[in-house]
């Protein structure tokens, strides 16, 4: 290439050189020569762009994978829920073996008929044998004679008492039944001259024979039942026929 022919580049390099930016366009217009260096400046950073889509998911890393962590603290507990409705009713169940109490209780109280039927019939064969009733009252007697501390301790372990009589039937029911003469449950060792019921309260009916009570040799504090069923009052520490009475 000749001078000649290279001559418009270079007066095209330097006219550009020294101007300004329009110049530069105006250059680029006018310039015959297409690659032709136009040096520039950088201009400031433009802002970031918007993040693209995700990707899809890649494939596992061939490491080895780590240990299962320790597990963390339990919570607090939650509150307690409304209780559900209830279900259906079950099935009957077998018959438990209550049924064999049942059997045995049965048997007992049979047997406590039968008991309580032989009762009643000793009873009665008692009262026709040794005894005399009167109204709620079997009046009974073992034929022996004591003196009146030993007959209340022997009705008391019988679980009965000496015989009382409240009234002229049960007086003619003991006097009926006593083979001799017995004492009655009735003293004055509380107070002299106040005859009352060894199971406590004053006197309500009495049969004294005349003159009786006298509390002769001032030691008469029992009382006693005459064959004829009058009474009589005599000494505590004399023997006398035993009747015990028991509610019938």
């Amino acid at each position: 290439m000749s001078l000649f022919s290279s001559l418009p580049v270079l007066l095209c390099v330097m006219t550009v050189s020294f101007s300004n930016t329009k110049a530069i366009e105006d250059a680029q217009k006018t310039c015959p020569v297409v690659a032709c260096a136009i040096p520039v400046t950088n201009g400031t950073p433009g802002r970031d762009g918007r993040d693209g889509p995700k990707g899809e998911k890649g494939e596992p890393g061939q490491g080895l994978r780590g240990s299962q962590g320790p597990p963390g603290k339990m919570g607090p507990p939650g509150n307690i829920g409304n209780p559900g409705l209830p279900g259906p009713r079950g099935y009957k169940g077998d018959r438990g073996a209550s049924s064999v109490a049942e059997a045995k209780l049965a048997s007992l109280e049979g047997q406590i008929r039968n008991l309580r039927s032989e009762l009643d019939h000793v009873k009665k064969l008692q009262t026709f044998s040794l005894g005399k009733k009167s109204g709620k009252k079997l009046y009974v007697t073992n034929g022996e004679k004591m003196p009146f501390s030993s007959v209340k301790a022997l009705c008391t372990a019988l679980g009965a008492t000496v015989a009382t009589p409240k009234n002229a039937e049960e007086n003619k029911a003991i006097q009926d039944m006593a083979p001799d003469t017995a004492f009655l449950g009735i003293t004055d060792e509380v107070t002299e001259g106040q005859f009352m019921y060894v199971t406590g309260g004053r006197l309500g009916y009495s049969n004294w024979k005349k003159n009786e009570p006298n509390n002769h040799g001032s030691g008469e504090d029992c009382v006693l039942l005459l064959p004829d069923g009058l009474w009589n009052d005599i000494s505590c520490s004399s023997s006398f026929l035993a009747i015990c009475e028991f509610p019938a």
